[in-house]
């Protein structure tokens, strides 16, 4: 039983096992990971509150310009509506991504007492995928990102809301969704860190109820 004298907000490192979720979205050239380019990358951080309740950070984010021969399938740059060449786009080259994301990150897990960050994405092996494949074209060292792990917001909604498509999830959970914004990075992005923080949060009123019937004090 974990102490609940200690203040809940120097417990983040002890909720995921040493482990902070950074909620990350990817705009991309197509599927294919190892050869379609990585066109748009937002991370959220996430935090406990006072009372244990996970909330969102500022969100961290770029474009980024396509890789040296990566592959650009106009079916996905249709959905996402990227001119993956507009000047106006302030596109960062890959490592500078990383580099920019990859520093809010580490900041994150280092304020939260944590060993690692976990990502969090809606199909998380999509976003983890092309995440790993800059990382190993760039040669980064750096990585904050566990390779392998990862949480799921599809199997998230599905559990809590009956529900696995976002938009569908992000209203079953009593939230807003904007079908005109989506395909953004920031805004699936941040979609996604609402719809995890409410199972989350459902879970903790849970606990906090479990204990209050157990005769316990409460953080």
């Amino acid at each position: 039983m974990p102490d609940l004298s200690i203040p809940v907000s120097v417990r983040m490192a002890e909720r995921f096992r040493g482990f902070l979720p950074i909620v990350v979205d990817v705009e991309t050239g197509g599927f294919d990971a190892e050869h379609d380019a990585l066109l748009e990358i937002a991370a959220v951080p996430l935090a406990l509150d006072a009372d244990g309740y996970m909330r969102l950070q500022p969100t961290v984010s770029t474009h980024v310009e396509p890789f040296p021969g990566a592959n650009l399938d106009p079916r996905s740059l249709e959905i996402t509506g990227i001119d993956p060449y507009n000047p106006l786009r302030g596109a960062l080259a890959e490592r500078s991504a990383l580099d920019h994301i990859f520093h809010v990150v580490r900041e994150a897990v280092r304020e939260a007492g944590c060993q690692r960050a976990i990502l969090v994405g809606h199909n998380a092996a999509f976003d983890l995928g092309f995440l790993n494949q800059a990382v190993r074209r760039t040669g980064h060292k750096r990585n904050p990102f566990h390779p392998f792990s990862c949480f799921d917001t599809v199997s998230f909604g599905g559990l809590a809301y009956g529900q696995t498509v976002l938009s569908k999830a992000v209203l079953a959970a009593g939230l807003s969704f904007d079908s005109r914004e989506a395909h953004s990075a920031v805004y699936d992005a941040e979609r996604t860190a609402e719809l995890f923080c409410s199972v989350v949060n459902r879970w903790r009123q849970l606990e906090l109820l479990e204990q209050a019937h157990s005769g316990l004090d409460v953080a």
